[in-house]
């Protein structure tokens, strides 16, 4: 059992660095593209599905509240949080919409849109990152595995290169943890 504590530890270390040997440009120019986004006036809309809805919800409040220090608060979002919406829209149009609706609802050119999923091929996360796409917003993927359907509709996509779904998510807390940090010394 000692093994699997510092084999778990070990993985998800060799996946962040090879993930940030791969990205860390792109970290930074997604950050700036989200300061500039809010410093403007527009807001961030995040979503995904079981862990990824968590960590959707996890940086929306990093970005409203604060993640290092104090500052004005900053508009973001969780189209994970409401369940009055999520299962109206569930039950009337099916779950594959839970997210599009709210981005036909919520987004505005000049948005940015994260969607968050480990596969790549979360119908729902496609499905509105594909109209936040078309309502002229920045579209971002945290994704993992092959990369999924995903990869080829975002304007940035960050593909962790792994397909072990704990390590994957791992790393996408800690890509939005450093872009929460990115977003706060650039405001």
């Amino acid at each position: 059992m000692l093994d699997l504590v510092i084999n778990s530890f070990r993985e998800s270390a060799d996946v962040k660095l090879a993930f940030v040997e791969l990205y860390a440009e792109r970290v930074l120019e997604v950050g700036r593209i989200i300061a500039q986004a809010l410093k403007e006036g527009n807001k961030l809309l995040l979503f995904g599905n079981g862990g990824s809805a968590a960590d959707a919800q996890h940086i929306a409040a990093e970005i409203v509240g604060r993640f290092k220090r104090d500052r004005r608060a900053l508009p973001a979002i969780a189209l994970t949080t409401d369940t009055s919406v999520l299962t109206a829209l569930g039950n009337d149009y099916g779950f594959e919409t839970l997210f599009e609706r709210q981005i036909e609802a919520l987004c505005m050119p000049g948005d940015v849109a994260i969607g968050i999923t480990t596969s790549g091929n979360s119908p729902n996360v496609i499905r509105a990152l594909k109209k936040a796409h078309d309502l002229g917003a920045t579209t971002v993927a945290f994704t993992g595995r092959d990369g999924g359907k995903v990869v080829d509709i975002v304007h940035y996509s960050f593909l962790v290169p792994s397909y072990d779904t704990a390590r994957i998510q791992e790393c996408h807390i800690t890509l939005g943890h450093t872009i929460c940090e990115i977003v706060e010394r650039l405001l």
